[in-house]
């Protein structure tokens, strides 16, 4: 598949899901971030899916829709936890107004996030230590197949600004142990469902009190 064929049956999955198509500018910055994904994982291994067609669709359309799916006036938000730059890196390219942090403590993935944020010259900044250790708030953090997700999100509640947002990319079979451990401060939407998935959700909550 080529380049012009990603960006193709990538604005393709985005029509199929109800999403707006990217413009030639923006098609043409998921096409490098693409490759880079494609060529960075046959070395380190930055995701088990290694599939061109399956990256766009199950990588690349899900981080789009969530970046979509976020409340307007967000400032700064985390990608905790950022691995490849997923969802952090399609939010920054959808959202510029938004300013991106990727957590990412892994060195070797940080390695590539920074490749990532110069080669698409996006204003990201890379956190190449854990989470844990920030002492800045967010108006978002978001969660996308973290280890361990539950003990993250009790470290993503301490990082969100009051009327902040969490937003948890997640089953919804998990969904309900992940709000307990948020806690009361969170007051929650309905849950979106992602496409290409009848199980995987975007939940948002808001935090109304610390």
């Amino acid at each position: 598949m080529s380049a012009n064929q990603a960006s193709v049956r990538l604005n393709a999955l985005l029509a199929e899901a109800g999403l707006d198509r990217l413009d030639d500018e923006s098609a043409g910055r998921f096409e490098v971030y693409l490759s880079l994904f494609i060529r960075w994982n046959e070395r380190i291994s930055l995701s088990s899916v290694r599939d061109k067609e399956d990256v766009i669709s199950r990588h690349l359309v899900e981080s789009i829709a969530v970046a979509s799916a976020l409340p307007k006036g967000i400032a700064t938000l985390l990608d905790f936890g950022s691995g490849a730059g997923l969802p952090g890196i399609p939010i920054a390219l959808c959202r510029p107004e938004i300013d991106v942090t990727l957590a990412e403590s892994q060195g070797k993935k940080a390695a590539f996030l920074q490749e990532a944020v110069r080669v698409l010259g996006i204003p990201a900044k890379v956190h190449a230590q854990r989470a844990e250790v920030l002492q800045e708030v967010f108006d978002c953090v978001v969660l996308r197949a973290v280890d361990k997700m539950p003990k993250a999100v009790g470290v993503a509640v301490r990082l969100i600004a009051p009327q902040g947002w969490l937003a948890l990319m997640t089953t919804d079979a998990g969904l309900s142990h992940l709000r307990a451990v948020a806690g009361a401060p969170f007051s929650w939407a309905d849950p979106v469902h992602i496409p290409g998935s009848e199980r995987r959700l975007l939940a948002l909550g808001q935090k109304i009190s610390s």
